[in-house]
């Protein structure tokens, strides 16, 4: 019994939101399986944990909001507003306001997640999607689809402050630790595009090339990088494989197969291991940084989307 209770002690919950099954699964980390099954509105994609870990936040896109659900009871705490069609969410540094890209107006709200109000709206470029926030909360980063940008937004003055140009639909934004730099994957295009925070030059472009795999099937979705700023994850749509990238060099240093149509990644708190959500083969890959190994895969439910992991 003792030892049954120290490894649950340091297990994971994996929060997945399923797109077209209007669910969140939630996976045991040790187990690696699902143990519950959240209702939510309309289209959860975007998720991110907030309230100090306390809450999970969902985009329920096809209805205009955010959900709020307990990490621990699973019970809906309330709804946040957005603007039409929120897709992917960010908290400040200091764990509020949210920050939301809503799809279809071309704009970032600010929420203030505890008095549950819009502060404001942010006008960016046509299809807002990815948000990265600098590590010391001073850059906000929203990507747009259609005008292919990534914009730099200060957190103070809520203002745009510079535009970059990238490669074709830009998906998600993600600063390395050190804040010096953010990587901005590009869908169609098919890169990945590494920008200096404080000038704004783009630094390098990471290509990817597949044996075997034509390149319109190499989609980047999804990065993230370790805490440790050594390596990086893509995942690269429906090539079916995660990019293992050495950020100092930005080179590639091995692909690994998972399920179809990778879409995005999270890491467990402790970075042991790594969650991605396969969308059109209804699964999540589990992937073992230290051996990179893909371990296992569990069935979850119709379209996973994002994935965000919380302490028991």
């Amino acid at each position: 019994m003792l030892a049954f209770s120290a490894s649950n002690a340091f297990a994971y919950r994996v929060f997945v939101s399923n797109e077209k099954e209007n669910t969140i699964s939630v996976i045991d980390s040790e187990t690696l399986e699902v143990i519950h099954t959240i209702k939510t509105g309309n289209r959860p994609r975007g998720i991110i944990l907030g309230n100090e870990g306390k809450w999970v936040i969902v985009c329920v896109s096809d209805d205009n909001k955010l959900q709020v659900f307990d990490t621990q009871t699973y019970e809906l705490v309330k709804d946040l507003p957005s603007g039409p069609d929120p897709e992917l969410p960010i908290l400040h540094t200091s764990g509020n306001p949210l920050y939301v890209s809503n799809e279809d107006d071309n704009l970032v709200t600010v929420v203030d997640i505890f008095e549950n109000r819009i502060i404001t709206d942010i006008p960016v470029g046509v299809e807002p999607e990815g948000m990265g926030m600098s590590p010391d909360g001073k850059w906000l980063v929203n990507t747009s689809e259609t005008t292919n940008m990534a914009h730099f937004i200060d957190t103070e003055s809520l203002k745009v402050i510079d535009n970059v140009l990238v490669d074709s639909r830009p998906r998600v934004a993600e600063f390395t630790p050190d804040g010096k730099e953010v990587w901005v994957s590009a869908e169609i295009g098919g890169t990945v595009t590494v920008i200096a925070t404080e000038t704004r030059e783009v630094l390098a472009k990471i290509n990817f090339e597949i044996q075997g795999i034509t390149k319109d099937a190499i989609q980047p979705v999804g990065v993230r990088i370790t805490s440790d700023g050594k390596k990086a994850f893509v995942a690269l749509g429906p090539s079916n494989r995660v990019a293992v990238v050495d950020v100092a060099t930005r080179e590639v240093e091995r692909y690994l197969l998972v399920g179809q149509r990778v879409w995005n990644l999270g890491f467990t708190p402790d970075e042991k291991l790594l969650f991605t959500t396969n969308g059109t083969s209804n699964d999540v890959s589990v992937i073992d940084v230290a051996s990179l190994k893909v371990t296992k895969s569990i069935r979850v439910g119709r379209y996973p989307w994002g994935v965000v992991a919380a302490p028991n």
